[in-house]
């Protein structure tokens, strides 16, 4: 049965895939989609559409799969780590670091090459802050949401005081925090598939870990892990994992809460078949949002991050109620 299911989210992750081609204010059909892609076809585009499917849709495209699967596994390692059902890039401030230290470089250096990087600092630094201020004779669920809060709320009101004193650059930066794939192009998927190939093949690699981890502390000492050291290996992988993202949609919040509950509910506990069913759960979800929002209140496009707030915000309500 799992296996099924496991087929059925991929399926809606290749389904995510050829509507977000498909849908757009030029019509292009399935057929002609398929016929470019793959060849063969005798249903020809002709060269708007060509550019308009190849350097347009089809990089965003890209682009919107891989920050599903990042964000998606940074949260399910995240809920893994700090135990805690609630935790996601975006709430507990991860996003938010990795945000300030990115804008900051973007608009003091104004070096491309550096934001992923700066991001991905701004985001560790964040992650152990809010460890360290939730530690009190271990870690409990409530007292990380709340240090994330407080540190989110602080490295908000630093990404604040940077728009205005660069007042001149508030659009574009303006844009980045809601969370968007506006104008996504092949560049950006260069600069994110590294690190989307890298963090993806570590986070898979550690599923016994994390399985290990959700038997408690100290049954995972008594079966020879060194925990500490593990946590913190995988706090860094999911850092990058949510930098790389943040640095070139922005802050796209709650895909890193929605995906891995609504992934365990579905495929069950097992990081080992929960982590690749997240993954295309997260694709699916982020390229069928962005899609929705660019189409529905058309020829104006919404930013997908304003429709995952729209649907987040309810679902991490009903979990805190649930988890309280």
């Amino acid at each position: 049965m799992k296996t099924i299911k496991f087929f059925l989210i991929g399926a809606a992750a290749v389904a995510g895939f050829f509507l977000s081609l498909i849908n757009g204010s030029v019509e292009i059909s399935s057929a002609q989609v398929f016929a470019d892609l793959f060849g063969g076809g005798e249903i020809a585009l002709d060269e708007t559409k060509r550019q308009i499917l190849e350097n347009i849709r089809l990089p965003r495209t890209i682009v919107a799969m891989l920050v599903g699967v990042n964000l998606s596994l940074s949260g399910a390692i995240l809920q893994a780590v700090m135990k805690n059902p609630l935790a996601d890039p975006h709430i507990i401030g991860i996003s938010s670091g990795a945000g300030l230290f990115g804008i900051f470089v973007m608009m003091v250096a104004n070096d491309a090459i550096l934001v992923t990087p700066a991001a991905f600092v701004g985001a560790m630094l964040a992650a152990t802050l809010i460890y360290l201020l939730a530690w009190k004779d271990g870690i409990r669920p409530i007292r990380v949401i709340l240090a994330g809060v407080a540190v989110s709320a602080f490295l908000g009101a630093g990404i604040s005081a940077l728009l205005i004193f660069y007042s001149d650059k508030v659009h574009g930066a303006l844009l980045w925090m809601v969370g968007g794939l506006s104008a996504r192009s092949w560049q950006h998927v260069e600069i994110l598939l590294p690190y989307s190939i890298a963090g993806t093949i570590l986070t898979f690699l550690a599923a016994r870990h994390l399985n290990v981890l959700q038997l408690g502390d100290e049954v995972a000492k008594g079966l020879g892990l060194r925990v500490n050291l593990v946590r913190t290996i995988l706090t860094a992988v999911a850092a990058l994992l949510a930098a790389s993202a943040v640095c070139v949609v922005g802050l796209l919040g709650f895909v890193g809460l929605i995906v891995p509950h609504t992934a365990r509910l579905i495929l069950g506990s097992d990081y080992r078949i929960l982590l690749p069913g997240a993954a295309f759960l997260g694709a699916a979800v982020v390229t069928i949002s962005d899609t929705f929002a660019r189409t529905i209140f058309a020829p104006t496009e919404l930013p997908v991050g304003i429709l995952m707030a729209m649907l987040g915000a309810p679902f991490f309500l009903y979990l805190l109620r649930k988890e309280l």
